[in-house]
């Protein structure tokens, strides 16, 4: 998931940004399926449509670089309170994301470098996971996640209430996100909390930017794992559509 801004909207289509991650630009191609959420406050709705073509290259669209189109929806359906992205039409199965407040930056090079290692590594060999190699930084007690989008230079999380107090422990998270079997073990990276705002049942929302300021070298591991996930999850849609 990924969070865009509305450019255009028509009788026909509705123009948006193109998805990012890490400063990685996607290409959609034509007909791929997508749903669509619409956030207003604490009220949801959703929709299933599919792409037109990307980079406002039809003519009469105002020329808008880096932009997506997709097919203005037959309908929309307003979530459920009790599960704001689940509808008789369409199902969301959100990653987990373990989160750590991270007490010394400075040790966050050998976890990514460990973790850069245990993924190749385990790409190459095709052996499954051993928990015992996920090396830690110095961090505090874990609180669970959901991932709730990617952007252009980090990820939006949702936590529940039950895990909320960890959250204000450090503006600085340890995040590791299960994207497998996209990719072949959990991705370490570091996380600045940007902003964060509560839900009416008390859940909280956090805005992460990535942080490579410690290794920057990890960056372009981050952008390349994502940049593959990414493809794969595309490439699926279409093939299933």
């Amino acid at each position: 998931m990924w969070r865009s801004r509305v450019l255009s909207v028509s009788d026909d289509e509705i123009v948006l940004e193109r998805p990012a991650v890490v400063g990685k630009v996607f290409d959609f191609a034509v007909g791929t399926p997508v749903v669509g959420i619409i956030a207003v406050g604490q009220n949801r709705w959703m929709f299933r449509s599919s792409v037109l073509g990307t980079n406002g290259s039809r003519p009469g669209l105002g020329g808008f670089f880096n932009s997506m189109r997709i097919r203005m929806p037959d309908s929309v359906e307003r979530c459920q309170r009790r599960d704001s992205l689940r509808t008789s039409t369409a199902a969301l199965n959100l990653p987990e994301v373990e989160c750590w407040p991270l007490r010394d930056p400075t040790t966050v090079v050998a976890a990514e470098v460990a973790n850069r290692a245990l993924i190749t590594g385990a790409e190459s060999s095709g052996q499954p996971l051993v928990s015992s190699e996920l090396l830690l930084p110095d961090v505090g007690p874990s609180f669970k996640a959901k991932l709730m989008n990617l952007g252009g230079g980090g990820m939006g999380l949702q936590v529940a209430k039950s895990d909320a107090s960890g959250t204000g422990r450090s503006p600085l998270l340890w995040v590791r996100v299960d994207l497998r079997p996209a990719i072949a073990a959990p991705l370490g990276v570091t996380a600045r909390i940007a902003h964060t705002h509560m839900d009416h049942e008390q859940n909280h929302y956090l805005g992460l930017a990535f942080e490579f300021s410690f290794n920057p070298a990890h960056r372009e591991f981050v952008t390349s794992q994502l940049t593959r996930c990414v493809e794969g999850i595309v490439a699926g849609a279409r093939a299933a559509a």
